[in-house]
């Protein structure tokens, strides 16, 4: 096994087109890192700059303790585990698996070994002797991950390896790559665009946007304490709502943030320190959709100063069973390309049970001001 190190990684086309921009990111030895983003932000490119798929333009790139980036990839002790699965349709489960041995030299009794304790390690055993098109897609792919880690490579690399299954062959199939990256404690690095995936299988997650990591941090910090508003509207599901916002005082001359025509009091103390880290009294203000719920039928100073709550019209209803989301919109009158710029006063609420609402119904909407983030122009973080 091995760690993996990127150290001011850059990668760019002839075209000039710039991939991955500044990338330093260090995977430990055993570690499942994931690395998420939207489609085009680089990812994929980072696992072929490790796989040596692709030259690295500019920085360092460290296996274990060899500097790789002019390694070739047969140098590199690494396999890589694409999403069409790449098997070799005429050859049985078998032959699969030992195609990469074979490759290597080994010896019969050596090469027969391996491929027994693989196919025992991933079920595979009763397919051997199938072809690939007698077997399911969780099948494929585990035979997929089988011709991988047969090989005993140092670092194992995952590109989008579910993508071409059903929703619940998806599910299954990532609790089996957790598993047998804790028997097996190979060093992984795997690509995905589902955030689902990225939070429920990595030890850490990396987010990456336009080329650029913009966060590398456990499962639970990424979604309770986003670096920025990207990785705030990116990791949850539903993400988080993200609103422009005002600071300032209420009527009543309590610390306040104004979202359009509306108010909500929040604590002296967290604006002062929000408002010392904002360059101005306008940013990005976010929620969680489960930090929203249906107020009580309070009206005027007691609901607007007891429970901070937002009036909005129900635009989309989910009934989920064992929860709802209502899909609602704020009233604003500010001006709608101001609006736009900010994302629109478009906000979703995580409602416990199957709530009766139907489409223009208007509700209130109580949330609680500890739970409310803050972010600049630039879209960091604030504190507080």
């Amino acid at each position: 096994m091995a760690r993996v190190e990127l150290e001011h990684i850059d990668k760019v086309y002839p075209n000039g087109a710039r991939a991955v921009v500044d990338c330093s990111l260090r995977v430990e030895d055993a570690e499942l890192l994931v690395l998420v983003g939207p489609s085009g932000c680089g990812k994929s490119t980072v696992l072929r700059l490790v796989a040596g798929l692709e030259e690295v333009s500019a920085g360092t790139l460290r296996i274990g303790d060899r500097v790789a980036n002019q390694l070739p990839p047969q140098a590199r002790n690494v396999a890589m585990v694409f999403q069409d699965y790449a098997l070799y349709p005429q050859m049985t489960v078998r032959r699969n698996l030992e195609f990469p041995l074979r490759m290597r030299g080994l010896g019969r009794a050596e090469l027969g070994a391996k491929v027994e304790r693989i196919a025992g390690l991933l079920d595979l055993a009763p397919l051997l002797d199938r072809l690939p098109r007698q077997l399911s897609g969780g099948q494929r792919q585990r035979v997929a991950m089988g011709r991988a880690l047969v090989r005993e490579p140092a670092v194992s690399l995952l590109d989008e390896p579910l993508s071409n299954l059903d929703a619940k062959l998806r599910v299954q199939v990532r609790a089996e790559i957790g598993e047998l990256q804790e028997r097996t404690k190979t060093t992984m690095i795997y690509v995905t665009h589902d955030q689902v995936e990225a939070m429920t299988l990595g030890h850490r997650v990396a987010v990456m946007d336009k080329g650029r990591l913009q966060q590398v941090s456990t499962p639970r910090d990424l979604y309770d304490a986003p670096a920025n508003a990207f990785v705030a509207g990116f990791i949850g599901n539903p993400p988080m709502n993200l609103f422009a916002a005002r600071l300032g005082v209420d009527e009543y001359g309590g610390a306040a943030l104004t979202l359009g025509a509306q108010t909500i009091t929040i604590s002296a103390e967290r604006l002062a320190k929000v408002k010392g880290a904002a360059r101005d009294r306008v940013l990005t203000a976010g929620i969680r959709p489960e930090h929203l719920r249906l107020a009580d039928a309070k009206t005027g100073a007691e609901a607007r100063r007891d429970t901070p709550a937002l009036d909005a019209v129900v635009e989309h209803v989910e009934w989920l069973g064992h929860e709802t989301l209502a899909y609602v919109r704020v009233p604003d009158d500010t001006p709608a390309a101001e609006r736009d710029a900010a994302g629109a006063h478009q906000l979703v609420a995580r409602l416990p049970g199957m709530q009766m609402l139907s489409t223009g119904d208007a509700v209130r909407l109580a949330l609680d001001p500890a739970h409310l983030y803050f972010f600049d122009a630039d879209g960091r973080a604030l504190p507080g």
